[in-house]
């Protein structure tokens, strides 16, 4: 007759296996996602969030995420950004509708600020009949889509090249910043922090964000539901800085309060 020693033996051998293929899984997704999110992972796996927690302090040891409040980012040296072709897919539909939205904000014979990020690519692309309208821009890709029409005046701020987000980065970026005064600015997030307010993984990006708060009468935040189910682990701006947010209408009601008790416009479409 077996002892209780030995069937917990046979029972923590059997549960080996999946217990890597889990790790295996969860490396997998973080490398795909970017961020990953205890409560999400626990719920996936149908493990506690404890177990979850134990996973990614072992997948941290390998090098493999940082982790974060409530989760974990991809350790990438390069970048914690997922590749921008691969992240303009993803909740390609409120982005759409959210860029929509924003564009419509921009009056003829404004100064517009448009930060680098999928959504506010979007947004490029419904400005096509607002002229006179100057745009000062480090996203390359939205300034190409705003060059294409020639009563709008862009200027693209110069610095490194990041080839992840399509956009320029550095000190020369904030310099180009320093003189300038802008009416509205269109900001885009990574992550949104109920607590912290807009955050990021990226030191670099982080500070080229600032530097445009700095400049703008007005900011606008563009982000879609998804990006308040993470968190960075560097702070951009707190909602104090914010005056308005677009997002989707499955930003929960406990983001919604949030954003409204800090006195922010919330447009959700």
């Amino acid at each position: 007759m077996e002892t209780t020693a030995e069937t917990e033996a046979e029972t923590m051998t059997s549960k080996a296996p999946l217990m890597l293929d889990r790790r295996s899984q969860i490396a997998a997704l973080v490398r795909q996602q970017g961020v990953v999110r205890v409560q999400e992972l626990a719920e996936l796996f149908q493990v506690s969030e404890v177990t979850i927690r134990g996973d990614l302090a072992r997948l941290e040891q390998e090098g493999v995420v940082i982790r974060d409040r409530g989760g974990a980012v991809a350790n990438n040296q390069r970048t914690m950004l997922i590749a921008f072709e691969q992240r303009k897919g993803l909740h390609q539909f409120a982005k759409q509708r959210i860029g929509q939205a924003a564009a419509q904000m921009v009056s003829p014979g404004d100064t517009i600020i448009m930060d680098a990020g999928t959504t506010v690519v979007e947004m490029a692309k419904h400005l096509t009949q607002v002229a006179p309208l100057t745009v000062v821009t480090n996203a390359i890709n939205a300034a190409a889509e705003m060059g294409r029409h020639h009563e709008q005046r862009v200027l693209l701020l110069g610095g490194t090249v990041n080839y992840d987000t399509l956009s320029t980065l550095g000190p020369m970026v904030e310099q180009g910043l320093n003189d300038l005064v802008v009416q509205k600015l269109f900001l885009a997030a990574q992550s949104v922090d109920r607590d912290m307010g807009v955050t990021d993984t990226s030191p670099e990006i982080a500070q080229v964000k600032r530097a445009m708060v700095r400049v703008a009468r007005r900011v606008i935040l563009l982000a879609d539901s998804s990006k308040w189910q993470r968190a960075g682990f560097i702070k951009v701006v707190p909602f104090d800085a914010i005056h308005a947010v677009v997002s989707d209408t499955g930003l929960t009601g406990d983001a919604r309060a949030t954003l409204e008790r800090a006195g922010i416009k919330v447009v959700l479409v």
